[in-house]
């Protein structure tokens, strides 16, 4: 059966379409699991407990944020190579990103392991929550190769058009994730901790499946042993296009840790009722997530093809539909907030603070959905900079400026919550005028 999907040819819609549902079942999966290693912790372990695997959230994207921007690099560099029918590098890239990715692995596992510590401390981890929190993420980054790793054999099979393979190996490797939590914690009375060991466990397992497949594709993507190896040049190309959306994602995720260490201020109440609206939203980060991979392996594809007016349709349509998808998910969200929240804790102070948040910041997720696609774009064209200079000075310098003076004198976690709303609006604004008025294709550049 043919996994992959050659954009750079047939109906528009119906190649970013037929793309980007499996990779919405694909991170609906992912959530599935994710929410339902909150559920199990919290209805079993309590609140408290909540907020030890809550606590951890923006840190972990912290560290594993960078390997997911260098593997975005990665993504788009083979995505280029192969709309242009370029095989030859295309492979000389592939193999590179896995060998690059399994050292990059190790040196995450270690570092995140021995940093957890005075990154809690430094976070102002309420200590209620601390050894619990500690003892989640060091299992967690124990693991970490297999996340790494992950991204690594996603990028290459999303880079030719195949998001059907990542949406099975997700399937099964979050319904493992469930069954482990059931029996680490419902069975075994096993503490917060053994949620991440189950995760681990079951992000090897998708590697494991990735690298099979990988390894008997029966097309220019399969991998063989006697290829892996660093190309310099290669090298240099992935970490060229990748690390401005590695440091954005450091950026962006340095500047939550921020904001996580002002919800901490509040107590573990509002850690918890935060880090339960924090699995929500995930659900609305669904179309956002899919169609922005969706659109940089179009966008790839099409200019690597040289083929710019059908590169630009594609961009204008991803984004749109995101969009209009994210909002409706939001206007959703802000109506149950209540019910949904109660979910996942029935403390009444926490469901207070998740419902404040929720109300706060679900409508305007049409906002956040166009930031993230309009630098989908700009990565698939390989202008990753201009997002990540956007993002670091909206998303993180004022950000954390602004937190910086207002909640000192404010004593409010609106405030916190408001920060959101505001910088998702002004980087939207920005990038927006870029998209339009800047030759980001090239194309311009070409004929001239």
């Amino acid at each position: 059966m043919q996994s992959q999907i050659k954009m750079t040819e047939g109906s528009i819609s119906k190649n970013l379409i037929k793309f980007a549902i499996p990779l919405f079942l694909g991170n609906l999966f992912q959530q599935l699991y994710n929410t339902a290693d909150s559920l199990i912790v919290s209805n079993r372990l309590g609140a408290v407990a909540l907020g030890s695997v809550s606590a951890t959230a923006m840190l972990i994207f912290l560290l594993i944020g960078f390997f997911q921007g260098l593997s975005l690099g990665a993504g788009v560099l083979i995505s280029q190579f192969f709309g242009a029918e370029d095989i030859r590098n295309m492979r000389r890239a592939v193999h590179t990103n896995l060998v690059f990715s399994f050292f990059v692995g190790i040196l995450l596992s270690v570092t995140g392991v021995l940093a957890s510590p005075l990154l809690l401390r430094l976070m102002g981890t309420p200590e209620s929550i601390y050894q619990g929190a500690l003892e989640y993420i060091q299992v967690y980054f124990a693991g970490a190769l297999s996340m790494v790793m992950y991204n690594a054999c996603m990028s290459v099979m999303q880079a030719v058009g195949d998001s059907k393979h990542p949406l099975y190996y997700l399937i099964i490797s979050s319904v493992c994730n469930v069954v482990l939590d059931i029996i680490f914690i419902a069975g075994f009375g096993w503490g917060v901790w053994s949620a991440a060991f189950a995760t681990v466990i079951s992000q090897f397992l998708s590697v494991f499946l990735c690298l099979f497949r990988l390894l008997r594709a029966k097309d220019d993507s399969r991998i063989f042993f006697k290829e892996l190896r660093f190309d310099l040049r290669m090298l240099g190309m992935i970490i060229r296009y990748g690390l401005p959306s590695a440091v954005q994602n450091s950026i962006i995720a340095l500047a939550n840790v921020v904001v996580q260490s002002n919800i901490n201020y509040f107590g573990d109440m509002a850690v918890a009722g935060c880090g339960a609206y924090s699995k929500l939203e995930g659900f609305a980060f669904l179309p956002i997530t899919s169609f922005t991979a969706a659109i940089s392996t179009f966008v790839g594809q099409n200019i690597g093809g040289r083929r710019f007016d059908r590169a630009k349709k594609g961009a204008r349509l991803g984004i749109g539909i995101s969009m209009a998808i994210a909002e409706i998910i939001g206007v959703l969200f802000f109506v149950f907030a209540p019910l949904l929240i109660m979910a996942f804790t029935r403390d009444e102070e926490a469901v207070a603070f998740g419902v404040e948040k929720a109300r706060i910041c679900a409508l305007f997720y049409c906002l956040l959905a166009a930031s993230h696609c309009i630098s989908a774009v700009l990565r698939g064209a390989g202008k990753a900079v201009v997002p990540m200079v956007t993002m670091l000075a909206i998303w993180c310098v004022l950000r954390v400026s602004f937190l910086f003076v207002m909640v000192p004198i404010t004593k409010d976690i609106a405030v916190v919550n408001w920060v959101y709303p505001l910088t998702w609006f002004l980087s939207t604004v920005i990038l927006t005028i870029y998209y339009l008025k800047a030759d980001w294709c090239g194309e311009k550049r070409l004929k001239n």
